[in-house]
């Protein structure tokens, strides 16, 4: 019998068009889902005027809902950190009021224990008695930063002495004493290494780097990991004595955001001719390098930074340090923008699309804590002092790119 010519071969024909139809089909219709997502994910063209308008209005938000009236402890002081950067930049004096009745309330002190034998830092402490402890000293940031901008307007240093005389007292004790101990948590090189530079500049006292430098090589010795330029958030967490739940390192977000931000904000008050400057330099570049190569796709840091399904999800007060350092590095030609670029617009379109909250809330903010914790709630609701503060260098940073 002879075969149909309508038989098999025709048969896988005209499977073989359908095929073709249906595969154009699914083409153009991949084409235009690629199309659209493109669209949805490219970056929004940003002015210096929106971004004025973004730091005004969290801010606000923030200043309206908190009152000024807090002790000086980190989370508070941190807030203040980025308020100075956003009076510097769009001087609302309503704004900065806001910071002075928070630094008068604590009578422009951190911890209040006068007596110097009695001070103490090995532990963590919220007690009077915490003089050395970093998380007191974060506030003298603001201080000097206030003191600076009175005298810059005029006003005599002995009439305001008063801003700065705990600071003096305090630092001075640390910077000419003899343990180099003190910054035993990453969080410490945020809230007192750039205090160091900033009695630097203050007082001409080259004592003061010369401490920065020998306590960051002790906080290196216990809790830096030399091969991705990370650190651990303190050495209870140094791998392999700790791992996260798939055994990897766990790498703070939050924590390694703190160094970043810290080294930034020191290279800023640095001279370059000093001895070890190319050290901090050599640090800040590692740090931002790895920093970048482990964004999530969405914008944001995981807050175990090596391991996303430790605690998945995005997570801001992290995610705004990074983008803080990285904004600041780039814009002072330290980081090259060509690198840095598409890790910088992902990082601030999460912060402005997903962190921020129609009403200016910064949402996504990790509660206050030493590590990334499995299970734990962090969404839009979840707001804090020192993310805000954060978002806020972050932004001023951004402005300052365009």
């Amino acid at each position: 019998m002879l075969p149909s010519p309508h038989g098999e071969g025709e048969a896988a024909r005209r499977a073989v068009r359908g095929w073709g139809f249906n595969d154009m089909k699914k083409n153009i219709i991949f084409a235009l889902l690629l199309a659209s997502f493109n669209m949805a994910m490219q970056a929004k063209t940003w002015t210096k005027e929106q971004v004025a308008e973004t730091i005004t209005k969290v801010n606000n938000y923030w200043q309206t809902n908190n009152k000024a009236e807090v002790r000086s402890f980190w989370d508070n002081a941190a807030y203040h950190t980025g308020n100075m950067e956003a009076y510097k930049l769009l001087k609302n004096e309503k704004q900065l009021d806001y910071t002075k009745r928070w630094a008068d309330h604590n009578d422009w002190s951190g911890a209040t224990e006068a007596n110097p034998a009695k001070w103490k830092y090995k532990t963590y402490g919220e007690g009077k008695d915490y003089v050395l402890f970093g998380d007191w000293q974060v506030c003298f940031q603001t201080y000097i930063d206030l003191y600076n901008l009175a005298i810059a307007q005029g006003g005599t240093a002995d009439e305001n002495y008063f801003m700065v005389k705990r600071a003096k007292e305090v630092m001075h004790y640390e910077a000419y004493s003899k343990a180099c101990d003190y910054w035993w948590w990453s969080d410490a090189l945020y809230m007192v290494m750039p205090v160091m530079t900033k009695m630097y500049k203050l007082t001409g006292d080259k004592q003061y780097l010369d401490k920065l430098y020998e306590n960051l090589c002790y906080s290196d010795e216990i809790m830096l990991d030399k091969e991705t330029g990370f650190y651990f958030r303190d050495a209870r967490y140094v791998y392999p004595k700790h791992k996260s739940v798939n055994g990897k390192k766990d790498f703070w977000a939050r924590g390694d955001g703190w160094v970043l931000a810290g080294l930034a904000k020191v290279l800023q008050d640095m001279p370059k001719d000093y001895e070890h400057y190319q050290f901090f330099v050599d640090k800040f570049k590692k740090l931002a390098s790895i920093v970048a190569k482990t964004q999530q796709k969405e914008g944001y840091w995981t807050r175990s930074i090596m391991d996303p399904n430790h605690a998945p999800g995005p997570e801001t007060s992290g995610t705004a340090f990074f983008t803080y350092g990285l904004l600041w590095g780039v814009n002072n030609g330290y980081l090259p923008k060509k690198e840095y670029k598409k890790t910088i617009d992902r990082a601030w379109t999460y912060l402005t699309e997903t962190a921020m909250q129609p009403d200016g809330k910064i949402g996504y903010v990790q509660p206050i804590g030493d590590r990334a914790i499995p299970g734990q709630t962090v969404d839009a609701n979840s707001q804090a002092n020192f993310g805000v503060g954060a978002f806020l260098l972050a932004a001023c940073e951004y402005y300052r790119s365009l």
